[in-house]
């Protein structure tokens, strides 16, 4: 059974074309993951499902009905959805259980006694009791978003819609949203997840869906769609999730970023602290290697870190254009502790020097 219909669904802001002639079926207790780049429409469409934006043409049924009908009664309709916004947009002028209890006493006239034995209940589920008379102020990122959730279930939707749940989080608090969004998703419901977590997407999604060129560029499973991508742009950013690359000409280049991104990379495919500080270390020492071997020229180096799944392994590798300089012909010791490391953490490594230029390889 379909619980959620699109057909030829489009969407423009101005002369800004978003969607155009989307189509898309959603079985029942499906749990569809939506991955695409800035701006690719994932969160108008995902708005579109329940008409806060307005569709330019095309039909959404929900459950046999048709939300973008003349005349449709689309706030009956939207109760059969909850949306988890990236923002929580919780009211902060109310405590906890004020803003669980709001919708269903307003709406589906739940007596209040039955609403705070609800809230209550699905206050344990996301692991905030004690928390029913706190202001929403007071908690942190994470507990908001599940509040957030908590306050859809308390709705009793068949459709859950998460637009980027832990983008608005600190690193610290993605673990305890995405833990509730798993539990969340044995219990049968229907959900549709756009997010940037890759890791999760691959964990909980049956089917996944890449946005490009104003639509559902392409889907599949996904083993399709993170190992096997068909299609160009596809392949293309899954690659990008895959690799770090940096290319510096200049040594006044911006360390501590490019250590940020060493340490998110690292993150995503599990190493620990140390290997991870390793890894800073080793990527920061080759570079200044290599401006040391430039005699004082302009640097014009290019630095990548790749996963490869199939082995597991990060594959490091460093070109640096000028004259032949193999780093690995030096002694071990503190003046080359990048040589050093490598030698010592890598599975194996390499050096050649082609075309101009000074290439090393590395794997961890």
């Amino acid at each position: 059974m379909n619980v959620i219909e699109v057909k030829n669904l489009s969407k423009s802001f101005g002369k800004l074309k978003v969607l155009e002639n989307v189509d898309l079926e959603v079985k029942k207790g499906e749990k569809i993951v939506i991955l695409g780049g800035s701006g690719c429409g994932k969160s108008v469409f995902l708005r579109s499902l329940e008409m806060l934006e307005k569709p330019d043409s095309g039909t959404v049924s929900i459950m046999g009905e048709e939300i973008t009908a003349k005349g449709a009664k689309i706030d009956v309709i939207r109760r059969k959805m909850g949306m988890v916004y990236q923002n929580f947009n919780l009211f902060s002028h109310m405590t906890v259980m004020e803003n669980l209890c709001a919708a269903p006493c307003r709406l589906l006239k739940m007596p209040k006694k039955e609403a705070a034995e609800k809230a209550n209940e699905l206050l344990r589920t996301v692991g905030l009791s004690g928390k029913e008379n706190a202001m929403t102020d007071t908690l942190s990122g994470g507990q908001k978003q599940r509040i957030a959730i908590a306050r859809c279930l308390m709705m009793d939707p068949e459709i859950l819609l998460f637009d980027e749940p832990t983008s608005a989080l600190d690193p610290t608090m993605v673990g305890e949203v995405l833990a509730t969004i798993r539990m969340l998703s044995m219990r049968g419901l229907t959900m549709i997840i756009v997010t940037h977590e890759m890791d999760f997407a691959k964990e909980i999604a049956d089917r996944i869906l890449f946005f490009a060129d104003h639509g559902i560029y392409e889907q599949g499973t996904v083993e399709d769609i993170f190992e096997h991508p068909a299609k160009e742009k596809t392949i293309a950013f899954i690659r990008k999730l895959k690799t770090i690359h940096e290319h510096i000409t200049s040594s006044d280049f911006d360390l501590m970023r490019f250590n940020g991104d060493v340490k998110h990379f690292c993150d995503r495919y599990g190493l620990t602290l140390k290997q991870t500080y390793n890894m800073q270390l080793i990527c920061e020492e080759l570079i200044y290697e290599f401006f040391g071997s430039l005699n004082g020229a302009r640097p014009d180096i290019e630095l990548q870190l790749e996963y490869a799944e199939a082995d597991k392994q990060i594959c490091l590798s460093v070109t640096s254009v000028g004259e032949m300089y193999d780093p690995f012909e030096h002694a071990d010791n503190d003046v080359h502790l990048g040589v050093t490391l490598i030698k010592k953490r890598s599975s194996s490594y390499s050096y050649e020097y082609r075309g101009g230029q000074n290439i090393v390889c590395a794997y961890f």
